[in-house]
């Protein structure tokens, strides 16, 4: 697995281009501030680096999980005010948006694993665990779901690396497969005893409610319009999402009407007027405004590092930095 060992310098972009053009050539780090935008091979939302060179990366965030699996050594990460120092045979998993800081020393060997989590976390099960999902988790080696985890992800590193037909989606099935366990461990210890009959009835509801909200995200959808629909009144259906969902409707809403916006803005040559509108959003402005609250960088700017759509724009002037 030698392929992408990671060397003690790796290109760095420090600024975001704002022209509109092509893919960044994946295996780079690009930087914008504290904002790290993480490249991926074509066709692929998953990087696996295999390193064995200490390394020290300031304190950044990135929209992609990450998770550290360390084989010798010891890799020490600050999260906000704790410090995680991950042996072998444990894992740290780092949720988006989250700032840390890795610092390494003397003799180590670890992979670390980033992957974009729209297609794990936007599963409506996975919305029953958002509260555990949204914060870092430590496996210690100890811990009774470990063993499995390592295995599960040592199955994502192998496949990475085997490059077979399909890997991009092989290697998810043993991501979900992780999340599925944790998942499970989470609401058998966090979940109240809640009579059967209710949990089922509000359930079956709120999911066609969710498919509901699918299927119509990129209308002028309303609280009241979704509310009807799945037969409360808004003030109860507002209520009853926040408690199912983890997130407000309105939030729930952006988020999913970011998602497609930006699938459109990888996959597509539309122009940004277009992906605001088959987005769901009312204006371009608007489109703009959130698009660069939410990921640090506007619409444009996004389809430079990833879009696959034109070859065009994949130079870029360079800076040599570490890189994971």
């Amino acid at each position: 697995m030698t392929e992408e060992n990671i060397s003690p310098v790796l290109p760095i972009y420090e600024n975001l281009p704002e022209e509109d053009g092509g893919r960044f050539t994946d295996g780079f780090r690009i930087l914008h501030g504290k904002q790290e935008y993480v490249t991926y091979r074509e066709h692929s939302s998953i990087r696996v680096w295999s390193s064995e060179v200490p390394g020290h990366f300031d304190s950044h965030v990135h929209s992609a999980v990450e998770i550290i699996l360390p084989h010798r050594g010891v890799s020490v990460y600050q999260l906000s005010d704790r410090v995680y120092r991950v042996h072998p045979g444990e894992v740290l998993i780092i949720p988006p948006g989250f700032p840390h800081m890795l610092t390494e020393s003397g003799d180590i060997q670890r992979y670390l694993i980033l992957f974009e989590p729209t297609p794990l976390l936007s599963l409506q099960d996975m919305l029953s665990v958002s509260a555990m999902t949204h914060q870092p988790m430590y496996l210690r080696e100890d811990d009774e779901l470990t063993e499995k985890a390592v295995a599960l992800l040592m199955k994502v590193v192998e496949t990475y690396f085997r490059r077979e037909k399909m890997w991009n989606t092989a290697c998810y099935a043993s991501l979900l497969e992780l999340y599925a366990l944790l998942g499970r461990h989470y609401l058998q210890k966090t979940t109240p005893a809640v009579p059967p009959k209710r949990l089922s009835v509000d359930s079956e509801l709120m999911n066609s409610a969710m498919t509901y909200i699918s299927q119509n995200y990129m209308k002028e959808l309303t609280l009241e319009e979704v509310a009807s629909f799945a037969g409360f009144s808004k003030y109860y259906f507002s209520r009853v999402f926040k408690e199912f969902a983890g997130v407000s409707f309105s939030d729930y809403l952006t988020v999913r009407r970011l998602n497609a916006s930006a699938n459109l803005l990888t996959h597509t040559d539309l122009p940004i007027r277009e992906v605001a509108k088959e987005s769901g959003f009312g204006s371009v402005g608007s489109f703009n405004r959130i698009f660069r609250e939410q990921k640090h960088c506007t619409p444009t700017q996004y389809r430079v590092i990833y879009g696959e759509a034109s070859p065009a724009a994949r130079q870029r002037p360079l800076v040599f930095s570490h890189g994971k």
